[in-house]
């Protein structure tokens, strides 16, 4: 597998996970991978400091169980701190929910892909100037794909990723607007599929998903 830009851009999906075990996160990489899903966000939970190691612990869990066949990356990051964690660790990306020039600079001082979260014109600019690799548009289904639309019109030297409410049903819609990626968190996992182990059906949530920009 490429490197970290390389490989979101041709897969174009980023699934997002938070609030599970580490074993459970690996369990669920190992059904996406097998349906064609391969780049994968563990979110910080801000609450505590506990739990802020827990993120770093599951990342790491995945990249020793997966390896090269998954692109992982941590999410929610909102400190410089937090992207050194998430680095040593071995997450290959930053995604933040905001606009945070010390965290898109340490993201790439460290070599790391970063993908801050922004939503005007001039949040998406002013990151991408900072050092922002793709911008995360978020969120993106209270803008619409019209909104998408015409962000890229002036700015379609920056990659978007739309997130936020991204179906099967209107994914390909987000990427024919015009964004590179699309970030799906709650519409390709399930908590009650999880705590009963079908894994089978996160693969078959996945595999619907590919199946829906497989022409985009």
């Amino acid at each position: 597998m490429g490197n970290a830009y390389e490989t979101i851009l041709e897969h174009k999906i980023v699934a997002i996970l938070r609030g599970f075990s580490a074993e459970d996160v690996v369990e669920m990489a190992k059904a996406y991978v097998a349906n064609g899903i391969h780049c994968i966000e563990v979110t910080f939970d801000q609450a505590s400091a506990e739990k802020r190691l827990e993120t770093a612990k599951t990342i790491r869990a995945i990249k020793e169980a997966l390896g090269d066949q998954v692109c992982v990356g941590a999410g929610t990051v909102m400190t410089v701190e937090q992207v050194q964690m998430a680095a040593e660790a071995g997450a290959e990306y930053m995604i933040s929910p905001n606009v945070d020039e010390e965290v898109i600079k340490e993201t790439k001082r460290l070599g790391k892909l970063s993908i801050p979260g922004a939503m005007t014109p001039t949040e998406v600019a002013a990151a991408y100037k900072m050092g922002a690799d793709i911008i995360k548009l978020f969120p993106a289904n209270e803008l619409g794909l019209s909104y998408i639309k015409a962000i890229k019109a002036p700015l379609k030297h920056i990659p978007l990723m739309a997130t936020g409410g991204v179906r099967p049903s209107n994914a390909a819609d987000y990427i024919k607007a015009g964004s590179a990626t699309i970030g799906v968190g709650g519409n390709l996992v399930n908590k009650e599929w999880v705590a009963a182990g079908e894994f089978d059906k996160i693969g078959n949530a996945a595999k619907e998903f590919v199946e829906a920009i497989k022409d985009c």
